[in-house]
């Protein structure tokens, strides 16, 4: 399957990120309202709707309960993976409240141990994750790039192309050796040989060339 699964939340919503012809794109909860807003009907919508507050008139709707293990973001992203989806764009799963921030982020992870990808877009930020392997970078891409570890020890770390290399590090998730990094107008590649990073980058996902 090469198409994307588009997933629209209610946080930071990026207007000119929109989903593209073929997306399967869903509505996680008032994610709904960002995309009728942008004339975009999503092919689901779930959600327990506490935050839109009431149903929408929608053929394909999946209600959850309001108290529940998952996020409504996460209910939607299993559910792109149940219907076979491996790259996944979240618009709308940063900014607003932390808590929520930080569970998208990790849900970052949850996508990428499971063999797919994920990139969380936001106001000139974006984020992914990669576990056991590696992301390219076009030549094109500019701005800041940081990689941190998520949670324990990532080793084997190695970045090139970039203003500050690195060669078979090791970085931990209690200090941050991996900010503010810098693309220099080549093709550049972050590598983790055992365990998972966090990459944010101040660009667009079409710069993300390659992730597995």
């Amino acid at each position: 399957m090469n198409t994307r699964c588009y997933i629209a939340g209610a946080g930071e919503f990026v207007g000119n990120m929109l989903p593209r012809p073929g997306d399967y794109v869903i509505a996680a909860d008032a994610g709904y309202l960002e995309l009728v807003s942008h004339n975009i009907i999503p092919d689901l919508v779930i959600g327990d709707f506490d935050s839109l507050g009431s149903l929408p008139v929608h053929p394909n709707i999946i209600q959850s309960p309001t108290e529940k293990d998952d996020t409504d973001m996460m209910l939607a992203v299993k559910q792109g993976l149940v219907r076979g989806y491996k790259t996944f764009i979240i618009n709308g799963g940063l900014g607003g409240r932390l808590d929520h921030t930080l569970a998208n982020i990790q849900i970052l992870v949850y996508i990428v141990k499971r063999e797919a990808s994920g990139v969380l877009l936001g106001n000139d930020i974006c984020m992914t994750a990669i576990s056991n392997g590696s992301v390219k970078f076009i030549q094109s891409a500019s701005g800041y790039i940081s990689v941190f570890s998520a949670g324990g020890t990532a080793e084997g770390v190695t970045l090139s192309g970039l203003k500050f290399p690195l060669d078979n590090a090791t970085l931990t998730s209690d200090y941050p050796l991996g900010v503010s990094n810098e693309f220099i107008g080549a093709t550049s590649t972050v590598k983790v040989r055992s365990g998972t990073l966090i990459i944010t980058w101040t660009g667009k996902p079409e710069e993300l060339t390659d992730n597995r």
